[in-house]
């Protein structure tokens, strides 16, 4: 004899479960940072959560680690910090940067460097990114924009190692003098 309601639990937890994983596919997405382009922000081989729902509301905003596809080869995601916003002038020196005028001072950049001197004027839906280590120059100082529609989500955790478990912190404090650029 079967029993009903104990075949109508399983198919419950199930259905939960499916929908439980397809809820988790769709918010969250696991990124492996495979070189030192982020360091000392995040070393080589961590991988780090990242919300793919995080901009359906806000936009980007300076300081956030994101994930985004190559604007040359949509087929490999990069990892880097937003740096400018659209509207934004940003300019750079061998050393220094500049948003909107104001002086970028960045904790997290141990070897200020930059290739070349150049100001950009971020078009509308585009974001001007960098990479924490600035030896590692294959970010927006040499390729420009990142569309909008390219970037993924926001990285907000690492969770591997577990010994380097940790939120991603986005120096809130380095960015809070600069005025929009609209």
């Amino acid at each position: 004899m079967r029993n009903p309601r104990l075949i109508r639990e399983i198919i419950e937890i199930v259905a939960l479960v499916l929908l439980f994983l397809v809820a988790v596919h769709f918010t969250l997405q696991s990124y492996h940072v495979r070189d030192a382009g982020m360091q000392p922000s995040l070393s080589p081989n961590s991988y780090v959560m990242v919300n793919k729902v995080a901009y359906i509301f806000r936009p980007p905003e300076r300081g956030d680690v994101i994930v985004f596809h190559f604007p040359f080869n949509t087929n490999q995601d990069y990892i880097e910090r937003v740096i400018g916003l659209p509207g934004d002038t940003v300019q750079i020196d061998s050393t220094r940067i500049w948003v909107n005028g104001v002086e970028l001072k960045e904790p997290y950049v141990q070897t200020p460097v930059n290739p070349v001197a150049k100001t950009w004027k971020i078009p509308t839906n585009k974001y001007l990114v960098m990479n924490d280590n600035r030896l590692f120059d294959n970010d927006s100082r040499s390729w420009d924009y990142v569309p909008k529609d390219f970037i993924v989500g926001k990285a907000v955790v690492i969770y591997w190692p577990s010994t380097s478990w940790q939120f991603i912190n986005t120096y809130t404090a380095a960015y809070n003098s600069i005025k929009s650029g609209h």
